[in-house]
């Protein structure tokens, strides 16, 4: 029997994120994959700059950069009624607007998964806490007292292997093998239309080079499809909304009908099409009333199922994992109560919600529930979601509250306002480190962070009497005042909202724990007892904590 603190059910973006952020926690993982490599299709193409920011605090934002399409060659969304036909508007997507940009100092990045996936892979793989075993399938999961008892199929062989693990992290997509175990029921609607997508080879630069864009919406009265940029010259998607309003169902798609139906949307009746694959699906909005039952966790698909209208799904899944892994890790290593786990449902369910509510909206602004013979474009909330990337915040016994008002919103969706109250995500702002521009981005990782200001001497030597094994790792900078890192006109005090002797603590996921305008009468034992409150020492278990969910969606 394999004995491993974690095991990962999954292997594609989510699953191998969690490999790798457990493995820099200093948690050894075992992750199995039941196909036997990495996607073969695009499927998810958009890494928002929230994700892009978790990739660069682990080390591996030019790779997926590098992976991806540069910025310049995706910028525009087109609706057409033909890509060689006449246009019918652009937009520059709202997140892209100088103003959103502001808010990060890592843009977001157009990459396809069967891209991004060998990228994971190969930097989980490089940890030495962490295996990954593809073809290898998760076919039972029983829980205990003390951990969970899984038992694994090689799929090649058909030797089956068991593993005794003190976590199950699900992973395994919207089909979860792990979810169903669990009794976990999915609320909201299923089914909410159908599509197809068609992966093909054919040069499109001659209608798409002037004008380059992530997506070319196709409005027909008979033809309603988008074409996704994958490597912006010979490899694209075809998407094919809502066939049963249109007449189609998924066996109609033989390579001659696909090649047909490109051309049509193209609007050139004998262009080279070579159709690479074929993929039918249904668009569905619900999510799961628990993401945890006792020592099983879902993440990604497995815990929410949204339709791809905004991006969100991958990235939703990402963050999951990432709020989870620093929480498994505290617990593991016997730093913090295993109440602290209780907090990832608490935090993240609610957030799969608002972000699965507004990825159906998005789908039915643009007729996706039925016939539309014209054009009709999305509300203008699509792809400028700047509140749903930046703006989570989290209520939780992982949160000391400090009783100030969160910011006031006209729409939270669209609208984020930086902000350091204790459970949103620690602001961005540009520092000077020996004259060189640094994020406070740059400044988080998979450790707690102390802020402090000028005067703020007294923090950083809390921080420094509280670091030891029986605490996470914890480090401090002051900025301003001897720090290494230069304020030069109060950006940082402002955004944090403290005086330069208060402190901020950032949690490993980068959402602030806790924060002092100003310096306590005792700033030790201030900042133990918050390190204390997050990592649940002294806390209640909540009688509900595993209980449904029952937010409407």
């Amino acid at each position: 029997m394999i004995d491993v603190p974690v095991l990962i059910a999954g292997g594609g973006p989510v699953g191998l994120s969690a490999s790798l952020f457990l493995s820099r926690q200093g948690i050894r993982s075992l992750l199995v994959e039941r196909h036997p490599g990495t996607s073969i299709l695009p499927k998810a193409r958009g890494i928002n700059a929230r994700t892009m920011e978790i990739y660069r605090q682990f080390g591996m934002e030019q790779a997926v950069r590098d992976a991806g399409l540069a910025p310049e060659r995706t910028g525009l969304i087109v609706w057409t009624e033909s890509l060689a036909g006449r246009e019918v508007e652009r937009r520059v997507p709202g997140r892209m607007s100088p103003a959103n940009r502001a808010a990060t100092a890592v843009p977001n990045c157009l990459c396809a998964q069967d891209d991004l996936e060998p990228v994971l892979r190969r930097f989980a793989a490089a940890e030495t806490l962490a295996e990954l075993r593809f073809n290898t399938e998760m076919i039972e999961a029983r829980q205990d007292p003390d951990g969970v008892v899984a038992t694994l199929q090689d799929r090649v062989s058909g030797a089956e292997i068991l593993v005794r693990a003190q976590y199950l992290i699900a992973a395994d997509g919207a089909q979860s093998r792990v979810r169903r175990m669990m009794g976990a029921r999915m609320i909201g609607q299923e089914g909410v239309y159908d599509s197809v997508n068609i992966l093909f080879n054919a040069d499109l630069r001659p209608w798409t080079a002037d004008r380059p864009a992530a997506l070319y919406f196709v409005e027909q009265s008979d033809l309603r499809a988008t074409f996704l940029t994958i490597n912006a010259s010979d490899r694209w998607g075809f998407l094919i909304h809502s066939l049963k309003h249109y007449g189609y169902t998924p066996a109609d798609f033989t390579p001659e009908c696909c090649t047909a139906l490109i051309r049509k949307g193209v609007g050139v009746a004998d262009l080279p099409v070579r159709v690479l694959g074929v993929s039918a699906w249904e668009a569905s909005a619900v999510v799961a009333d628990r993401y945890r039952d006792a020592r099983m966790f879902l993440a990604g698909d497995a815990a929410h199922e949204m339709p791809p209208t905004g991006g969100f799904g991958m990235n939703t899944g990402v963050q999951d994992v990432h709020n989870l892994a620093w929480k498994l890790a505290a617990v593991l290593h016997g730093q913090a109560d295993a109440v602290l786990l209780d907090t990832y449902h608490a935090e993240r369910q609610p957030i799969g919600v608002a972000i699965t509510q507004a990825s159906l909206e998005n789908s039915l602004s643009m007729g996706r529930t039925a016939r539309q013979d014209s054009a009709k474009l999305p509300r203008a909330a699509f792809l400028s979601e700047q509140g749903l990337i930046f703006g989570a915040a989290y209520e939780s016994g992982a949160v000391v509250a400090d009783g100030t008002e969160a910011p006031v919103l006209d729409d939270p969706v669209t609208q984020y306002v930086p902000s350091a109250r204790p459970g949103c995500r620690a602001p961005h702002v540009w520092l000077r480190r020996d004259g060189a521009p640094v994020s406070t981005v740059d400044l988080f990782g998979p450790r707690f962070v102390v802020l402090t200001g000028g005067r703020g001497g007294a923090w950083l030597d809390a921080a420094r009497r509280l670091a030891g094994p029986s605490r996470p790792p914890l480090v401090a900078h002051m900025i301003g005042g001897d720090g290494a890192l230069a304020d030069g006109d109060g950006a940082w005090a402002a955004a944090y909202g403290v005086a330069d002797d208060g402190a901020v603590l950032v949690r490993p996921d980068g959402h602030v724990a806790w924060r002092s305008a100003s310096r306590a009468d005792a700033p030790a034992q201030a900042l133990q007892a918050a390190l204390d409150a997050v990592l649940g020492h002294g806390a209640v278990r909540s009688r509900d904590a595993h209980g449904p969910d029952e937010r409407r969606i």
